[in-house]
């Protein structure tokens, strides 16, 4: 195992602190930090920006100049060492007279998995990894989770009073948290590669699902998609208005009318219920890394119930609404305490008046 310094340590943090510039902007690339260093001063530093665009290797060598002839190049992903829209990085760290690398982690993206290692060592590069991985992997939870298991990661987000009701008995919700809330929702909205919502709530909220993050901050707006087997909310929709890309998931058998503008794609139906594991492996095929979902106590109760929500996104309002107002969850259908769901806090903290929490499944 390498033993890392303290001065490792401080370089790879500053490297995930300019990978997360690209949060918005580089899905469904990962967001990958680079930091070129000769002992503790930095020569030359960048962040993967977008799409298509240079990768962090290329502008933080770009930064050090001549001076990265001899230092080391700290890096949150394995440079990789294939050709795309871009040349492979870490031809560009041989040309440029690195003598080491530092990465957090190992792609496991199939064209480089290790190739970007092997071709540093091979021109007599050091090149250790390992350090920081989990707050790498945490950096690029999507992306892993599309390349590793051929799903999105799925982040259902709810909002609910202190009584976990998220709407009154006739359905009116507006609005249960206030603005600061509903602000932070838009930047988890523009991180996701995808938002999914249910025919259901498209029906009784007509919400638009765009991101609206109130200044110039750059972002790629997430694909909306609708799973509506039946293609009951074809007719209205303001999920179909604005800049954003919509999909609608339907069943098989269903034939869309010829004036649907939308993009569309079936997916299997038991019963009148979507198979979701399905509806995970198409996004994935269509790259989506970060699936944001905003859905009624359905959908949400069927993802958790087949065991595919990785985490829950909740806000929670100081207010209490009542017995007859509506549950977080629909479906799951209990019958002891032995047959809970138990879930592990990631963080909370105060979002204006309200208290965010983020939950994921409990390891056993």
């Amino acid at each position: 195992m390498t033993d890392f310094t303290a001065t490792d340590h401080a370089m790879m943090a500053r490297a995930l602190r300019l990978a997360e510039r690209g949060a918005y902007t580089t899905k469904p690339n990962p967001m990958v930090g680079c930091v070129i260093a000769r002992g503790e001063e930095v020569v030359g530093e960048g962040w993967h920006q977008r799409q298509g665009g240079p990768h962090a290797e290329v502008f933080a060598l770009q930064a050090a100049g001549a001076r990265a002839k001899g230092a080391t190049a700290y890096v949150t992903l394995e440079p990789c060492a294939h050709t795309g829209r871009t040349g492979p990085c870490a031809d560009a760290l041989v040309a440029a007279g690195v003598s080491r690398v530092v990465a957090a982690m190992r792609d496991p993206f199939p064209q480089v998995d290790g190739a970007g290692f092997e071709r540093l060592r091979d021109a007599g590069i050091d090149v250790a990894s390992g350090l920081m991985e989990a707050q790498a992997r945490a950096l690029n939870v999507g992306f892993l989770s599309r390349i590793e298991r051929g799903r999105p990661w799925v982040r259902v987000k709810l909002a609910c009073s202190l009584d976990g009701r998220t709407a009154m008995a006739n359905g009116d919700s507006k609005w249960i948290t206030g603005e600061a809330a509903r602000a932070d929702v838009m930047r988890w909205r523009a991180r996701a590669g995808a938002i999914l919502t249910g025919a259901g709530t498209v029906l009784a909220d007509d919400p638009s699902l765009t991101v609206r993050l109130g200044d110039d901050t750059p972002f790629v707006p997430p694909l909306r998609v609708v799973l509506d087997p039946g293609l009951a909310t074809i007719a209205r929709g303001k999920v179909r208005e604005g800049d954003a890309p919509t999909l609608y998931l339907h069943a098989p058998d269903i034939k869309p009318p010829r004036e649907l503008a939308a993009e569309r794609a079936a997916v299997p139906v038991q019963g009148a219920v979507a198979d979701l594991h399905a509806v995970l492996a198409l996004l994935a095929q269509r790259e989506i890394g970060e699936l944001h979902v905003e859905a009624g106590a359905t959908l949400a109760g069927a993802l958790l119930k087949a065991g595919l929500v990785d985490e829950l996104l909740l806000y929670v309002a100081p207010v209490v609404m009542g017995e007859r107002a509506r549950p977080l969850f629909d479906g799951l259908g209990f019958a002891d305490m032995a047959q809970r769901l138990r879930m592990s806090i990631v963080d909370s903290r105060h979002v204006g008046g309200d208290l965010r929490l983020r939950l994921r499944p409990a390891q056993d």
